[in-house]
């Protein structure tokens, strides 16, 4: 080659460098231009504070060769605006934009991103139809549109989506029929069109020629069979159809889904029986078949379900015995088979589960006695035996059921006398309904030992005598009737029986006081005089007794300190030992499908090995943030205390925690995954960056920069008081209700936390170190010291803590008080100090306008109602959201 030529093939070269260098940096410097301009549409928070260097702003991952984007995770700030701007971003594979509050219809745009792997919108306010455009997305794997407003049918322009692996649109308002092409596209493994208005039938081809694993259609008006193909390929783990229209019978096929870990058909119109092949599925864990016409004898093969955990077969037409066999169900945790046609005696076989946790045998013919060993299991919580014709004596040894929570006797055909044993069942909380029988003799004393009874019911028996004055000891009780009995004597002077109708009274010719129209006459004058030294002795004896009880909860605290100190001193000298070996999860599951691949387990290992990620130390667990190599951030709280035993049967608690990530309230923090390593429990949160209601109050109010803020206090009491209601409408009492344990979101809404904790580490149901006092210093209610028990009220007062708090930004203990001072007590002590409630408030606030401390000052009048000493006197939580609602309408 000549020396011209060789100059000429350089320049050549050169040149094209060049071109390239400059076409590359345009395509950047474009690029860079989109960003910013989507920043500032959706007013994206961060973006471009600190560095130009978009690839570095929080929810972008750009390519390592073409700073390209190509992941854009947006979700959960809450983000509004036009998206259409997203669509010039050519090399996105992956895009969430969930949890915001986007409204207006899907952009067509999004058609144009032809990389697209994954899209997540769900969460947000989408309106209008599904764009058939997004039919065009040929790469795409995961395609989530859940929740939000979306209407019309699917279009059928999505049949080319032949990737798609994972296809969520539930909670929308989507109609027409689910098309059969879905169940053509050989590569779908997750369907979940839950909560909709699909209607006509479930397409027959589901699961022939894919990999399902997850089928979820609840709560739609889908009609015809249960398709045979749905277990055509052995995949299916999940089947959930409750709340449609089905009809047929349950298919054979069922049992060639050897995975099949959950199955829920219930509050359909299926009928037959239940096919003998359910017994293959080794793997199931819950069967769920409640209000359908099923019918014949429940099939012994269940007992081949090793795993089993729940079997609702309630509001059915079976008939028969319940199978021996059932006493083979070690797992088994819940029977339900209310509202059948079940007779014979009641099933001993399954009473030697040893892991029955409720036992429904309600509303059947049953009709043997109750047997002696009837609580052989120690962890029965629920056993309702109402409405059946069980017959005979309650046994004594009813007073085994330590554990129980709820017993239901009513309606059937007892004799004899109530055994004082039951004021031995110190947990009984929900009901004890023993209506309905031939019961007679007096009501035994010991029922006074039910301090957390929240109803009782003694109707319709032959009872007979005074009601003992010591159940007066029954001071969470709301709810009685002892009518129609053959009582006399006057009604005893107490809250909970003075509050009832006086239908809760009628029928018993010689009994008189109020409710009662009758007045007892000098009778009252009379008992009043004969009882009086009777009350200074126990006043007297509560005093000694609350002494006592104050001084066994502070030594517990200082216990608790103690080792809390130690394990902090143990875990700094320990902690580049533990990074450097760190522990590999040996159990882990995410439960929100569209964050599955956003969770890295070991990264959220490594989290939790480091202090100083440390974010919160709680009574039961210390919080750490943990940031997901996807740019996820996790909020992972590491149980402080887990009895071994739970570690040992992690089926159980597995399935708890299942249970809780269904738990899905506007003002609860949801549990989105765990992971076990060792005997260590990590559970996975989202990450709420305004931090704690205890930082709110406490610390920020201290900046500078701080500006009152009245209705967003308000808002969040009342948002706090709400999530607690749904608790207890689900049977949850709160282990640890305090302003540490409130979390805030970006738009300040509150979610109570610890929830998942009330199952898991309850001091009072064995299942924590007896030295953790269930709650956080300040926030305990006084009958705690002596009971050691959680209770709906026992909430109520925490929850009044918190509410002071609120009102006044004190802490609710501060040496400022004085010794032995808590902010209740202080606050109740105002007029002996000689200062008006106005005083009492935050200034920074009350004094900003006549409305605020008008309304400041009504809800004062609820914390103080809530923090009543007696807890019966406390109102429920669902009355405290209605005064909060009042005071903020005022």
């Amino acid at each position: 080659m000549s020396l011209l030529s060789l100059l000429l093939t350089v320049f050549i070269l050169v040149g094209l460098l060049s071109r390239f260098q400059l076409g590359n940096s345009q395509l950047v410097f474009d690029e860079q231009n989109v960003v910013e301009a989507i920043g500032k549409e959706l007013s994206v928070p961060g973006w471009g504070m600190n560095t130009t260097d978009f690839c570095s702003w929080h929810g972008i991952i750009c390519s390592s060769n073409s700073s390209m984007v190509e992941r854009l995770d947006l979700s959960g700030f809450k983000l509004q605006g036009n998206l259409t701007l997203i669509s010039e971003l050519k090399a996105l594979t992956f895009l969430d934009l969930s949890n915001n509050n986007f409204q207006g219809s899907i952009p067509v745009a999004f058609g144009n991103l032809s990389e697209l792997q994954y899209l997540d919108l769900s969460f947000n306010k989408f309106g209008n139809s599904i764009p058939s455009e997004l039919g065009m997305l040929r790469n795409i794997k995961a395609l989530n549109l859940s929740k939000n407003w979306l209407t019309g049918a699917i279009p059928n322009e999505l049949e080319g989506l032949v990737n798609l692996q994972d296809f969520q649109i539930f909670s929308n308002n989507l109609n027409g029929t689910i098309p059969m092409w879905i169940g053509n596209l050989t590569n779908l493994k997750v369907f979940a069109a839950y909560e909709n208005e699909f209607s006509g039938d479930v397409p027959v081809n589901l699961g022939l020629y894919s990999q399902l694993s997850l089928l979820n259609l609840h709560s739609n008006q889908l009609e015809g069979t249960i398709p045979e193909s749905i277990c055509a390929n052995g995949n299916l783990e999940f089947l959930v159809l409750t709340q449609n229209k089905l009809t047929g019978t349950i298919p054979d096929s069922i049992g060639n889904c050897k995975g099949l870990s959950g199955i829920r058909i219930g509050n359909n119109k299926l009928i037959g029986g239940i096919p003998k092949w359910i017994g293959n599925i080794s793997s199931l864990t819950y069967f769920e078949a409640d209000s359908n016409s099923l019918s014949g004898e429940i099939v012994p093969e269940f007992a081949k379900c090793s795993n089993m955990t729940l079997l609702n077969l309630a509001s059915n037409e079976f008939n028969g015995t319940i199978p021996n066999e059932f006493g083979q169900l070690n797992n088994l945790q819940e029977l339900i088979v209310s509202g059948n046609n079940l007779y014979g005696e009641i099933p001993t076989s399954v009473l030697k589960c040893k892991n029955l946790n409720k036992l429904d045998l309600s509303n059947n013919k049953f009709n043997g006695t109750i047997p002696r060993d009837i609580c052989n299991t120690s962890r029965l919580q629920y056993l309702l035996l109402g409405e059946n014709f069980i017959r005979g004596e309650i046994p004594h040894e009813i007073g085994n059921c330590v554990k129980l929570l709820e017993l239901q006797m009513g309606n059937n055909e007892l004799t004899g006398n109530i055994p004082p044993e039951i004021g031995h069942m110190k947990n009984l909380q929900i009901s004890l309904n023993l209506s309905h029988n031939n019961l007679h003799g007096k009501l035994p004393q010991d029922l006074g030992k039910l301090d957390k009874l929240v109803s009782l019911d003694v109707s319709d028996n032959q009872l007979v005598g005074n009601i003992p004055p010591a159940l007066k000891g029954m001071q969470s009780l709301i709810e009685v009737d002892f009518s129609s009995n053959q009582f006399t004597g006057p009604i005893p002077t107490f809250a909970p029986f003075q509050k009832s109708p006086n239908s809760s009274f009628l029928g018993n010719k010689g009994m008189c006081g109020d409710p009662l129209s009758d007045g007892c006459g000098d009778l009252n004058g009379y008992y009043n005089h004969k009882v009086s030294y009777r009350i200074v002795l126990a006043v007297i004896g509560s005093g000694l007794a609350v002494f006592v009880s104050v001084t066994v909860v502070v030594l517990l605290f200082m216990m608790r300190e103690k080792q809390e100190k130690a394990a902090m001193e143990a875990g700094k000298a320990g902690n580049i030992d533990e990074i450097s070996s760190k522990p590999v999860i040996l159990v882990g599951t995410v439960f929100v499908d569209n964050l599955k691949q956003a969770v890295n387990f070991d990264a959220v290992v490594k989290a939790v090995m480091k202090d100083s990620n440390k974010i919160y130390v709680g009574t039961f667990s210390t919080v750490y943030k943990a940031e997901m190599p996807s740019g996820m951030i996790l909020s992972v709280k590491k149980l402080n205390s887990m009895d071994k035993t739970i570690i040992h049967h992690q089926s159980k608690m597995i399935r708890e925690l299942e249970k809780l990530s269904k738990l899905v309230h506007d003002n609860l923090a949801r549990l989105i995954g765990f992971g076990i390593y060792e005997d260590v429990v990590l559970l996975l949160h989202e990450y709420y960056a305004n931090g704690t209601l205890t930082q709110y109050l406490h610390s920020s109010s201290e900046k500078a920069e701080y500006k009152p803020d009245w209705p967003t206090r308000l808002a969040i009491a009342t948002g706090v008081a709400e999530g607690l209601a749904f608790l207890h409408h689900v049977a949850i009492i709160h282990l640890d209700i305090s302003s540490g344990n409130v979390l805030l979101d970006s738009n300040f809404r509150p979610l109570v936390s610890e929830v998942e904790i009330s199952r898991l580490l309850d001091p009072s149901r064995g299942t924590a170190s007896i030295s953790t006092v269930a709650g956080s210093f300040g926030y305990i209610p006084p009958e705690y010291a002596y009971t050691m028990q959680v209770t709906a009220p026992g909430n109520v007062y925490s929850y009044g803590v918190v509410l002071l708090e609120i009102l006044t930004t004190r802490l609710p203990v501060d040496e400022a008080f004085g010794e032995g001072i808590d902010l209740v007590k202080w606050v109740k002590g105002a007029p002996v100090r000689g200062e008006t409630p106005e005083q009492i408030l935050d200034a920074r606030l009350s004094t900003i306008s006549f409305s605020w401390r008008k309304e400041m000052l009504a809800a004062l009048k609820v914390a103080l109602l809530c923090t009543d000493v007696t807890p019966a006197k406390r109102p429920k939580m669902k009355k405290v959201v209605e005064m909060l609602q009042e005071v903020a309408k005022s």
